[in-house]
């Protein structure tokens, strides 16, 4: 029996029918998917997110303060009245343990629920790259989501859409249908490894993905920002091997035991 991969570089491009019996990975690497599994393992209880900053504060006024975290980003930045932004780093075990994260982002908590007729919805970034390939690998239909930013494709969803395609690959023998936009994601991530392994006279990066993640559309953005410490926070491939897992019908994004 086939195996199909398909990578969809904007969730426009994806018929939620069409998701339907599959498993989707939402990836946004610059930043929501990334803060969600920093957040995670870290301890929080769970992640709700949500599409909107007025749902985020309605479902917040259901916990009581020292139950919740509300945390996103609009327009890169924090919310006005949130506790934290959508900086991966900012979700320590002192601020989000045992709390649960009511979460909303311009792209990543919109691209989520976008997916919510897929079979199983979990979510990837460089961060977890290994494990979300271990969890998802014989599935027969996998449908990898990139977010962008702000309605245009991002390199870095579609690099690690390539990174994870061809890990599957590899490990399934090449027995995977790839649609054109998978194909295309899989040569962007050769060539970023091409640009990464290439000798250089420059001093070495600490996370060398890093300098080609601050050259897509997203990183640009954190670097006009000053937020080039979540670049590298999100650079920092399989620093962590817990699968994050989001149920539509409870709304809560938790860790895959």
């Amino acid at each position: 029996m086939p195996l199909y991969l398909n990578v969809y570089a904007l969730p426009k491009f994806a018929d939620p029918d069409a998701l339907a019996g599959g498993t989707a990975v939402v990836i946004d690497v610059l930043r929501a998917s990334t803060a969600i599994i920093y957040a995670l393992q870290a301890g929080a209880k769970t992640v709700i997110p949500c599409g909107e900053i007025e749902e985020a504060l309605r479902i917040a006024a259901g916990f009581s303060p020292d139950e919740k975290i509300l945390g996103g980003e609009r327009g890169g930045l924090p919310i006005e009245g949130f506790d934290l932004g959508n900086s991966p780093e900012e979700y320590t075990p002192e601020r989000v343990r045992g709390k649960t994260v009511v979460f909303t982002t311009t792209n990543g908590t919109r691209a989520l629920l976008h997916v919510t007729r897929a079979r199983q919805i979990v979510l990837g970034a460089f961060v977890n790259a290994t494990a979300v390939v271990q969890h998802i690998f014989g599935q027969e239909e996998v449908h990898l989501l990139c977010a962008g930013t702000d309605g245009q494709p991002t390199d870095e969803d579609s690099m690690l859409a390539g990174m994870l395609a061809e890990k599957l690959q590899r490990r399934g023998g090449g027995q995977y249908k790839l649609n054109d936009q998978a194909i295309a994601a899989c040569e962007l991530w050769r060539h970023t490894l091409e640009i990464i392994q290439a000798p250089t006279t420059e001093p070495p990066e600490p996370e060398p993905l890093a300098k080609i993640l601050r050259h897509s559309l997203g990183g640009k953005n954190l670097v006009s920002l000053g937020l080039d410490r979540d670049i590298l926070a999100a650079a920092r491939i399989d620093r962590f091997a817990i699968v994050p897992k989001f149920d539509p019908e409870t709304s809560c994004v938790q860790v895959v035991k």
